[in-house]
């Protein structure tokens, strides 16, 4: 299947300091179908986001031409660690996650995106590898039984301690056994590991169910064009290696697009249009 541009999502990354439905005008306007919704208040406060409030988040996008795609609850900034050895605070992140699970399920988005968590700096990596498996696991199960299929992204080494490359992804996901669990090939995490989309692929396979395409040097969640990594290099291996699903610009950058975030992400549309392989 060759890559097009309807199949990137609109992302409400870097829109936190605006109206959730400035958001939704802008996804609409872009001409964009689906949307990765990040969860995170004042928008979509995972803890706080009761079930009908989460079928009006549903009908106002569904009278815009938009459906929800993929929920990624904030898990880095906020207390939520699923690999955490202090027993309540791993505790309600998992609890955080099957809720996530539930609002998926009322939004009608198919994918939840998990990210492993990190231990103690000075404890034995094993320990806090198992915590993560098993809290992964937990919530695929949970998950499953909503429909809802999760996808597990690798993180930077400054952001977690336990998977940071393609081939620990895959470790990871190996252990956890869930059939409803995929994972993430995020280029910036892939640029900074020293990963290549080919890596991400033979490593995993058709188990890569979700890209966040974003330029970096190599880190930054860039807009493309404001940093150094090679987007069509990365839009021809993943054309190549037969990908199907759904890719987002996860935008954060040194935090000034949130002022005004669509110039960043028309940036993005216009550098991929011209990028991607020739059908």
């Amino acid at each position: 299947m060759t890559l097009s541009l309807r199949r990137f999502t609109a992302s409400n990354f870097s829109y936190q300091h605006l109206p959730f439905d400035r958001f939704l005008d802008d996804a609409e306007a872009l001409g964009r179908e689906r949307v990765e919704l990040w969860g995170i208040a004042p928008q979509l406060h995972i803890p706080r986001l009761s079930d009908a409030e989460a079928r009006a988040v549903r009908r106002r996008l569904a009278e815009r031409g938009l459906t929800a795609h993929c929920l990624t609850p904030e898990q880095v900034m906020y207390p939520v660690n699923l690999a955490s050895p202090v027993t309540w605070l791993r505790a309600e992140s998992v609890a955080l996650f099957r809720r996530a699970a539930e609002v998926c399920a009322e939004l009608g988005a198919g994918l939840l995106l998990l990210t492993p968590g990190r231990g103690f700096e000075d404890e034995p990596a094993e320990a806090a590898w198992r915590r993560s498996a098993d809290a992964i696991g937990e919530i695929c199960e949970y998950a499953g039984g909503l429909g809802v299929t999760c996808v597990l992204e690798a993180l930077q080494r400054v952001e977690s301690n336990l998977v940071n490359d393609a081939r620990g992804l895959a470790r990871m996901i190996g252990e956890v056994g869930a059939p409803n669990l995929g994972a993430v090939l995020d280029t910036v995490a892939m640029a900074a590991a020293g990963d290549t989309v080919d890596d991400y692929f033979d490593a995993l396979g058709d188990r890569v169910r979700h890209v966040h395409l974003i330029d970096g040097r190599p880190t930054g969640h860039l807009a493309w064009g404001d940093g150094e990594l090679p987007l069509a290099d990365y839009l021809a291996a993943l054309d190549r290696r037969g990908y199907a699903g759904h890719l987002t610009f996860e935008l954060f950058g040194d935090g000034t697009y949130a002022f005004d975030p669509r110039p960043a992400v028309e940036r993005c549309l216009a550098a991929v249009r011209n990028a991607l392989p020739a059908a």
